[in-house]
């Protein structure tokens, strides 16, 4: 009975047609057979008509299964193994091993003994079984790599490695995935290789590995490779998967000293355009029926002989367009470290700027030389801001200032600009309406 259940859960999930095609090939095939021994015997007593009736009744069999049931098991024959590539190493361990099969090969010529003759085909043998289980190991194993929404440089995550088994009766065991890249695509994304000791037959299993990404930018991981020593460490096996996986990572949003330097005067600016019921004084303007008693400023009231109220600066109604200057002396070929390395850290700059003004739930419009994302909350526009502050490089200096001379027109909404370029390139016309933010100026 428990025999009977494994056998009907197999045959429901088996393929039907395919099964049929092989049992009936095989017996055709062993009629074929017998007739072919049958031929045989019959040539030996020489009985001729018969063999050769016999021989070609088995010769028919034999093609009709090669015309008919061949091609259909071909069809549904999985022939990826063929492509798999497959790479070899011997071991130190297994240099030893071979060193003593030649030890052993060398005293069995030289004294003719039977049993060295038998020991040295069981250690030949151990080679070859080493080498044909770690291929069925590695068959069928496809593998498939999770990775967070949102990754941020500087802060561990930890994604999932998956392994499944398509074998249909056979486990694996030992594996270690390692990632793969092409010389001189740059870091691969599993820094870290995974050990899976075993993955049983047409199953999955996860690890999870942690990765952490010290700089922002796109990072591709192009393959990825799983080793085994199984059985015995003589030899190491690896097979190369294509992965094509991709991994953005934004720009550091951590409060670092420089932002801790901008921060007041951001919010000081802010709050000196936006008005309010704040407790500082924004203007003073005609009474309204709708204005409330309170409000009413009336030393100005004597002074200019009609109801005056006062208007106050609005600390929790924060509307900003941040915009990132991108035009960097880092983008010449003459740029050294420091200057690349000052253009990430105001990109970085930048991003905190954009986290902040996240956290505190304002309305927030982003702009760059090619990137413009409309102003909405920050809660629902933040990730196409770091999205593209994750990979924007550095523009070699504009002298015609495209970007700052069209913020210059725009004097109805407030700017925060974010430059690495020195004070005097900054046009003019911007300094109305903008709060700048020098890089040059914060400390290293």
């Amino acid at each position: 009975m428990n025999l009977l259940v494994p056998l009907a859960n197999f045959w429901e999930k088996a393929d039907r047609p395919g099964v049929r095609a092989f049992f009936l090939s095989m017996a055709a095939l062993s009629v074929a057979l017998v007739l072919a021994l049958y031929s045989g015997a019959a040539a030996r007593l020489n009985n001729f008509a018969l063999a050769s009736a016999t021989a070609t009744s088995a010769l028919l069999v034999a093609g009709w299964v090669g015309v008919t049931l061949v091609p259909v098991l071909a069809k549904r024959t999985p022939l990826r193994w063929i492509g798999f590539r497959m790479e070899y190493r011997v071991t130190r361990q297994g240099w030893i091993y071979m060193g003593g099969i030649v030890l052993v090969a060398l005293a069995a010529i030289n004294t003719g003994n039977n049993l060295l003759f038998l020991v040295l085909a069981c250690l030949i043998a151990s080679i070859l079984m080493s080498g044909i289980l770690s291929s069925i190991t590695l068959a069928g194993v496809e593998m498939r790599l999770q990775l967070p929404e949102h990754i941020f440089a500087g802060q561990p995550v930890r994604g999932m490695v998956e392994l499944k088994n398509e074998k249909q009766t056979l486990p694996s065991f030992s594996l270690r995935v390692e990632g793969s890249n092409k010389k001189g695509a740059g870091a691969v994304l599993l820094a870290t290789p995974v050990f899976f000791p075993y993955l049983p037959r047409r199953e999955s299993v996860k690890q999870s590995v942690p990765l952490r990404f010290a700089r922002r930018g796109l990072y591709r991981q192009e393959a990825a490779r799983i080793v085994t020593r199984f059985p015995f460490g003589f030899l190491q096996k690896a097979r190369r998967l294509d992965l094509a996986s991709e991994a953005l990572v934004y720009p550091s949003v951590d409060a670092t000293p420089e932002f801790l330097d901008v921060l007041p005067g951001i919010n000081g600016s802010i709050e000196s355009v936006a008005k309010g019921r704040g407790q500082d004084l924004y203007a003073l303007r005609d009474y309204q029926p709708t204005d409330s008693a309170r409000h009413v400023h009336w030393k100005a009231t004597a002074r200019f002989g009609s109801l005056m109220v006062r208007e106050f600066a609005r600390e929790d109604d924060c509307r900003v367009l941040l915009v990132l200057d991108p035009h960097s002396g880092a983008a010449l070929p003459s740029a050294t470290a420091a200057e690349k390395e000052h253009f990430e850290r105001t990109v970085e700059l930048c991003a905190t700027i954009a986290w902040n003004f996240h956290e505190r739930g304002a309305l927030l419009e982003f702009r760059s030389v090619s990137a413009e994302v409309p102003l909405a909350p920050a809660t629902e526009n933040i990730f196409a801001v770091l999205r593209h502050l994750a990979v924007v490089p550095a523009l070699p200096p504009d002298a015609r200032q495209n970007l700052l001379s069209e913020l210059a027109t725009e004097s109805e909404s407030f700017k925060i600009i974010v430059t690495s370029q020195p004070r005097g390139s900054i046009p003019a016309g911007v300094w109305n309406s903008s709060y700048v933010v020098f890089t040059e100026d914060l400390g290293s």
